[in-house]
């Protein structure tokens, strides 16, 4: 993942710059070979969709900043309707990288990492001050469960195959989040 990490950033730096680098040039700045590079992105462009995307995703030190302290439930709302956001702003180039992962995994021999797991860092946060409210087992599988509804491949069932518009999908995810937590809770 670091690797990958590495191109995304690379990627960045470049594009902001004010042009936009071919995959030889990114691998370069990435310190890695273009081998490599090809590796990790079967195209320049789904490298560069992707680093946009990457730098659209708030760090959770960002995130939280300010407020709520110690909520998980406020805590996962609150990256809910970042990455909501985040999602809505960029998701023409969601869905194109997303067809790309497919495409990728459907040929795959599961070697490399088809994606960025961006949500996993800001869902961990979001649950870093409760963590002594759950089990080690059980906020691991809450961290899981949580992933499935924070997330671009939500929207797409949302959108897509539950044809609902972005406050039935947002309330929608917000019970979940709390049906979640609650359960985690109990365990």
């Amino acid at each position: 993942m670091r690797t990958r990490k590495d191109l995304l950033r690379a990627a960045a730096r470049l594009a902001r710059r004010g042009r936009t680098p071919s995959l030889e040039e990114v691998a370069e700045e990435a310190l890695v070979s273009r081998a490599t590079a090809y590796r990790y992105f079967p195209s320049v462009e789904a490298l560069l969709v992707e680093a946009a995307l990457d730098i659209a995703v708030p760090e959770p030190e960002v995130l939280f900043a300010d407020g709520p302290a110690e909520d998980p439930i406020a805590r996962l709302e609150k990256v809910e309707a970042a990455l909501h956001a985040m999602i809505l702003d960029n998701e023409p180039g969601l869905r194109l990288m997303l067809a790309h992962s497919l495409e990728r995994s459907a040929g795959g021999d599961g070697a490399f990492p088809i994606r960025q797991n961006r949500r996993t860092p800001l869902i961990e946060a979001a649950l870093a001050p409760a963590h002594r409210q759950f089990t080690p087992a059980t906020l691991k599988m809450l961290k899981r469960a949580l992933a499935l509804v924070i997330g671009s491949e939500a929207r797409v069932v949302f959108r897509d195959v539950l044809d609902l518009d972005d406050a039935e999908a947002r309330e929608v995810k917000r019970w979940t989040i709390r049906a979640l937590v609650e359960a985690a809770r109990r365990r």
